[in-house]
């Protein structure tokens, strides 16, 4: 019988495949792989981006305070972070085909937990497990897209890919509310829990490892990106010292990502973790009028992302300058929220789809920027210690801006956001002029 170790193994190359097969089989796979990629990762939405939507209706039926619900989310987002690091240091060392539904199947067993539950220590452990789970999502997802699509592709790719973010969390805001609608906060908890286990299934179905398991060449030597000469060392299985310390932590410019990265998201997930609950008690939005917000700041992502995907490549692969050219508008967003009156919830939800069209360029960007200057085979490893920061930042303001509101008021937090959002556009600017091929490490051909 197989070993559990052995089953996440990447998986072996196998004998190549005549040409003609070769030239028939890649774009089925390189279709197949970014299909099932993007399915799976729009379900670990499901299973993440519940509790935000339904936390109010949760918290008045168990009697748990803002700062309460500041500390799920703030627990969640650490263990995220964290996890995101180790799992995807793991994740370059595994198959996707059966890393990432594992993955899903724990985080589908956190919900069913999480919304049988009533108490709060065991509600905090459950969604603290469920960020640990929720972290073998990405690394996944970007060692197989970095295998099958090359770096003169990656922001168009990326971008698209990246679309499974809006979809899958602009989605079950809709889901959570009419589901708690219908049958309480828990269905918003169960009804996930059973889309991400058929989705589990799916996946061991449909993905598949690296080109050379499924006997075809490197997608390297597939578009001519370098000579066969020597390819052979580029796909080597990298060991945990050069995972870390070569790709990652002796290098300048996945610090600076990183650290632009904890900005990011501490302004992207504001809104997402406290902008339902924001409206419903400032602006008087209705629980259906709450869900749809979180809709509408996804699905604002959706066509921005993959035309500031397709510009970075069109620009040469600065990413970084078009991350600036987004993270204005979201500045001006925020500063225009906080004057708007209540009443105009209409003019509310334009300016969070206004902020989620501009804001998800960066949080696609940022991780893509890591893998230009890095390797192919520390994708996950790199994805992670950016991630890592990125979670940082999504713990302080889970906290912080729930604490924030609930002593000093809603006003109040969002200054803190604003600061946060333009602390983001400065360390973004550094990386202004950057573009693969700047440092050392020639767009993952390391």
């Amino acid at each position: 019988m197989r070993r559990l170790s052995d089953l996440f193994r990447p998986a072996a190359h196998v004998h190549r495949l005549p040409d003609e097969q070769i030239r028939a089989l890649y774009p089925k796979f390189r279709w197949r792989i970014l299909e099932s990629t993007f399915i799976g990762y729009a379900t670990f939405y499901f299973v993440r981006n519940n509790l935000p939507v339904v936390s109010k209706e949760m918290g008045q039926a168990l009697h748990y305070s803002k700062s309460q619900i500041g500390d799920l989310l703030a627990l969640t987002a650490i263990a995220y972070g964290v996890g995101k690091f180790v799992m995807g240091a793991s994740s370059d060392r595994s198959n996707p085909r059966y890393f990432m539904p594992a993955g899903l199947l724990m985080t589908a067993l956190c919900n069913f937990a999480f919304g049988a539950a009533s108490s709060y220590p065991v509600h905090l452990v459950l969604w603290t497990l469920n960020g640990l789970a929720q972290s073998m999502g990405w690394a996944p997802c970007g060692r197989s897209l970095g295998h099958w699509y090359s770096a003169r592709e990656r922001g168009t790719v990326f971008a698209f890919w990246n679309l499974a973010v809006n979809a899958g969390g602009g989605l079950i805001g809709i889901i959570a509310a009419y589901c708690t609608a219908w049958w309480g906060w828990r269905s918003a908890f169960y009804v996930p829990g059973v889309l991400a286990v058929l989705c589990a299934v799916y996946l061991v179905v449909r993905l598949r490892d690296t080109p050379q398991s499924v006997g075809l060449p490197p997608i390297e030597e597939y578009h001519n990106d370098y000579p066969a000469q020597g390819a052979r060392d580029r796909e080597k299985e990298l060991g945990t010292r050069d995972l870390l310390v070569t790709y990652v932590l002796k290098n300048r410019y996945i610090w600076l990502f990183a650290a632009a990265n904890f900005f990011v998201y501490l302004t992207r997930y504001s809104m997402l973790d406290w902008g339902p609950t924001y409206l419903k008690e400032v602006k008087h939005a209705s629980l259906e009028q709450g869900g749809f917000s979180t809709a509408i700041y996804e699905l604002g992502g959706m066509f921005s992302t993959l035309l500031m995907g397709w510009l970075s490549d069109k620009a040469g692969g600065r990413r970084g300058m078009i991350s600036v050219i987004c993270m204005v508008p979201v500045f001006l967003a925020f500063t225009a929220i906080l004057y708007t009156p209540a009443g105009m919830l209409w003019l509310d939800l334009t300016l969070f789809g206004i902020i989620g069209f501009f804001v998800y360029p960066p949080v696609m960007l940022l991780p893509v920027m890591g893998l230009d200057f890095s390797s192919k085979k520390a994708v996950g490893t790199t994805a992670g210690f950016i991630g890592l920061f990125g979670y940082l930042g999504r713990t302080a303001q889970g906290k912080g801006i729930g604490t924030v509101a609930e002593r000093y008021g809603w006003n109040t937090a969002f200054y803190g956001i604003l600061v946060s959002t333009f602390l983001g556009i400065l360390l973004l600017s550094l990386t202004w002029k950057l573009k693969p091929g700047t440092a050392g490490f020639k767009g993952g051909r390391a």
